[in-house]
């Protein structure tokens, strides 16, 4: 067979799997929204999975860690959601995973007979209750690896120095202003985690790659330019870095922006089936680095992206002065509210020529409506275009 036919056969066989996989999907109908109250996930948990759970500790402001273990295969595997409270994505795909094992149990014995997954649900349950990024006590978990002044991420860290961890996933969601060549949305990003400035590509980086590749490989063809590498720029206080400096071959995973799917609902369906394909590519390669090579071949993420863009604004004023006006949406949970809001906030104004915006509006030949003559930075949008 010739290489461009035999080629062409791998890609369809490919896109058949991901097709017949993606038929599959089910989203856990118990949590519908973005937005995931922990006391609502722990009670789920407790009242469907008690066999499988147990408690690590509790936070900062008394509410309980659980760490589900499954399977009983000789691969051993931490993942850890919200350590960033908000970032939901992650949570949500493992919720949708053991919704899709209900269904496809043959999937589920299949996995679990070659790895072991300890996976703790949200590491940070303050900031996920209050829907921020840092603790009860403002630390960022991500950036505690050294100080340990937290009193959650010692409980993670303790867990992997303790588990002789073959893998480790460390879950997560990106920003908006993310692209992958300046056009198409970073739904996904990947990275194997530097262990020194240098960027040195070690052994224990190479497994890592080799997991990503398989992932790229098996979902790209489903969401066509729309996966990147994330930076891969060296942080001495991170987990991923330290996990990997120390021997633990670390995937971080980051779930970006899906093109007018601000809830990220399709984000949700594809970081699923990335992290279950994390899963068996980790199953079948075993600490092996076959194909690492092939993870450099992923686009990195470009910042190009703005969520919104008013070009072209003749603003109120004693002389000529027109520019664009940039807006993004800040998410915040409001009490009582089951489902996260979005407060388009002014970030720049000026030239913002090598920019884009996932959502432009020419106001060539409007009006700008406002009590101010400028608009504010870092201030909730308060004007209109008529």
């Amino acid at each position: 067979m010739a290489f461009l036919e035999k080629k062409i056969l791998n890609l369809e066989i490919v896109k058949l799997k991901l097709m017949l996989t993606n038929l599959n999907y089910l989203q856990n109908p118990n949590f519908p929204n973005r937005y995931i109250s922990p006391e609502k996930l722990f009670n789920f948990l407790q009242a469907n999975y008690d066999a499988v759970i147990s408690q690590l500790g509790s936070s900062y402001l008394e509410r309980p860690i659980y760490k589900m273990s499954l399977g009983a295969g000789d691969i051993k595997v931490l993942a850890w959601s919200q350590m960033h409270g908000n970032e939901s994505n992650a949570t949500h795909a493992m919720l949708d995973l053991l919704e899709i094992f209900k269904y496809q149990p043959d999937l589920q014995k299949d996995l679990f007979s070659k790895i072991t997954l300890d996976f703790i649900f949200m590491l940070n349950p303050d900031g996920s209750e209050k829907w921020t990024r840092r603790n009860g006590h403002d630390i960022d978990l991500n950036r505690d690896f050294l100080k340990q002044s937290s009193k959650e991420f010692p409980f993670l860290k303790e867990l992997a120095h303790k588990g002789s961890y073959d893998y480790a996933l460390n879950l997560h969601e990106q920003r908006t202003i993310f692209s992958t060549d300046g056009i198409h949305p970073a739904t996904l990003s990947f990275l194997a985690p530097a262990e020194d400035f240098e960027r040195t590509i070690t052994e224990t980086r190479k497994k890592a790659m080799a997991v990503i590749a398989r992932i790229y490989e098996k979902v790209e063809p489903e969401i066509p330019n729309q996966i990147a590498r994330y930076s891969d720029e060296f942080y001495p206080s991170s987990t991923g870095d330290n996990f990997t400096k120390f021997g633990i071959p670390t995937i971080l995973f980051e779930g970006g922006h899906f093109q007018n799917d601000y809830k990220r609902t399709g984000t949700r369906k594809y970081y699923t089936l990335a992290l279950y394909e994390g899963l068996v590519a980790i199953s079948d390669l075993a600490g092996k680095t076959d194909g690492w090579e092939s993870y450099q071949q992923i686009p990195e993420n470009k910042e190009s992206h703005y969520d919104l863009i008013y070009r072209n604004v003749k603003l109120n004023t004693d002389f000529e002065c027109i520019l664009d006006i940039a807006v993004q949406y800040k998410e915040e949970i409001k009490p009582e509210d089951d489902e996260i809001s979005f407060v388009p906030i002014v970030v720049e104004v000026g030239d913002i020529g090598k920019k884009k915006g996932w959502k432009e509006i020419d106001c060539t030949g409007k009006l700008f409506v406002s009590d101010r003559k400028f608009p504010k930075l870092d201030e909730e949008v308060d004007f209109k275009i008529e």
